[in-house]
């Protein structure tokens, strides 16, 4: 499958440009997420659902008891938990909306009266050093701590948090500046009288600050790792129906493909591919798809045709000592199609070498 080559440096210049969203248009992409994360059962645990490489969102009902230290009921709390994270596509910098909804606190006889609860959400953030390049940062806020009375979050419910990584200014092909990490949001509940009830891990999401240039599409960006990556073709669109009936038979029926062997098997559907940048490999892992195509279908130039492999050369599953793949001549065309689509996947996800994707095939 053929795929194209980086964007122009025009187009490069602009994307290499920060992109920071202004305060409406987050509040816009708040309502839009919450709108769609209200349906997806996932949220409502601490990684909740991730719904791309830029947008997940926890939301969780919340029920507890507060006591004192001899376990004398004090009062019951509930609210609804919500946080909306956005990362980008062109700039180091993840943004947390945060909000308490729905507050109902419920006194008992003798315990402490609500209006003196406070609850409290504190930010914080740990580099993945293994993950990460040399000497990384992340950059929390200014205010990572939110301290208030039950009636303050009734009336103001919501806050923003933002970090960002600091990067050298430039892009330079032998250092993304990969910073890896996690940000993660602790909750307490204090009373005058009450043992704190304390969750040190109410959410948490992965997240990977970039500056890997035009492999990645904008030079710089950030992105939810925890997200799946796909890339999905349909058999019914005549663009690409011939590579997609190609993958299909790979992944589903491999007896049918070649090179053939017994017990063969393809990844990309259950198993995950992982991305392969280094442009030497890639083209001998083409030539000997085509060395392949040769030995069965004989000299094809001048048809139209052209090798499609699977998995793709741009991947580390394929290798000269790996036959785990199918090679088979398709139109031209169609093949280039394929890339296209292939590199759009790649680069409107930011997939970095050793990234993983997979491959579905849909009617």
């Amino acid at each position: 499958m053929a795929i194209l080559g980086p964007t122009s440096t025009a187009e490069a210049a602009t994307a290499a440009q920060l992109r920071q969203p202004t305060t409406a248009a987050l509040a816009a992409e708040a309502d839009d997420l919450r709108a769609e994360c209200a349906d997806h059962s996932e949220a409502n645990s601490t990684t909740g659902w991730v719904k791309s490489r830029f947008e997940t969102c926890v939301h969780q009902p919340v029920s507890l008891t507060l006591k004192r230290a001899n376990g004398e009921i004090l009062g019951h709390l509930t609210f609804d938990l919500w946080v909306l994270g956005f990362a980008y596509d062109g700039s180091r910098r993840v943004d947390y909306v945060s909000s308490i909804e729905n507050i109902v606190p419920v006194s008992v006889s003798g315990g402490d009266d609500p209006a003196t609860w406070v609850l409290s959400q504190q930010y914080s953030d740990a580099v993945n050093l293994g993950g990460s390049g040399a000497d990384p940062v992340i950059t929390p806020p200014a205010d990572t701590l939110r301290s208030a009375l039950l009636a303050e979050w009734v009336a103001v419910p919501q806050w923003t948090v933002t970090y960002t990584s600091p990067d050298t200014g430039g892009y330079d092909p032998a250092n993304s500046q990969i910073v890896a990490g996690r940000i993660t949001l602790a909750m307490t509940i204090t009373s005058p009288t009450a043992v704190p009830w304390i969750e040190p891990d109410m959410a948490h999401s992965d997240i990977r600050f970039d500056y890997a240039g035009p492999v990645a599409g904008k030079y710089q960006g950030t992105v939810f790792t925890g997200a799946r990556v796909e890339l999905q073709l349909s058999l019914s669109d005549p663009e690409v129906e011939q590579s997609a009936r190609h993958i299909l038979d790979a992944q589903q029926f491999p007896e049918r493909t070649f090179p053939s062997w017994t017990g063969k098997t393809v990844p990309g559907a259950q198993e995950p591919l992982h991305r392969l940048t280094d442009t030497a490999q890639r083209d001998a892992n083409r030539e000997q798809a085509i060395k392949t195509c040769k030995d069965v279908w004989g000299d094809y130039s001048g048809t139209g045709l052209e090798c499609d492999e699977y998995p793709f050369a741009s991947t580390k599953e394929r290798g000269e000592d790996n036959l785990r793949y199918s090679a088979r001549l398709i139109d031209g065309t169609d093949n280039g199609k394929g890339g296209n689509r292939l590199n759009a996947v790649y680069t409107l996800n930011r997939v970095l070498d050793g990234d993983a994707f997979y491959v579905t095939i849909i009617p």
